[in-house]
């Protein structure tokens, strides 16, 4: 029995409208850490020379870039890293289409 491949998987899990909502939820704050890896990369910083740069230890830097770290981060802290890889931040706004809006 061969294993599907990842994206027909991912196709058939966003099917389940639970699914869907998490992975949605979810994707805002991956989108934000692969950024924050890659800016990083390009500056030609190690998360150890970051981490001097913004008076922290690597492991917060770490933390911080974890796709898996269920802490939420503070604007400051974005901010600051921002500043450190030579880049400020701009937060756009874009419409939600998916209907999971809140209404009176």
């Amino acid at each position: 029995m061969t294993r599907p491949a990842f994206t027909t998987f991912k196709e058939k899990a966003l099917r389940n409208p639970q699914v869907r909502d998490e992975y949605e939820y979810l994707s805002a704050a991956y989108e934000l850490r692969k950024e924050m890896i890659r800016l990083r990369k390009r500056a030609g910083l190690t998360q150890e020379k970051l981490a001097e740069l913004l008076h922290t230890k690597k492991s917060n830097i770490s933390r911080l870039e974890s796709v898996n770290s269920t802490m939420s981060p503070k604007l400051s802290t974005i901010e600051e890293y921002a500043k450190a890889v030579g880049y400020k931040i701009k937060i756009n706004f874009v419409p939600d289409n998916t209907g999971n809006h809140i209404t009176n």
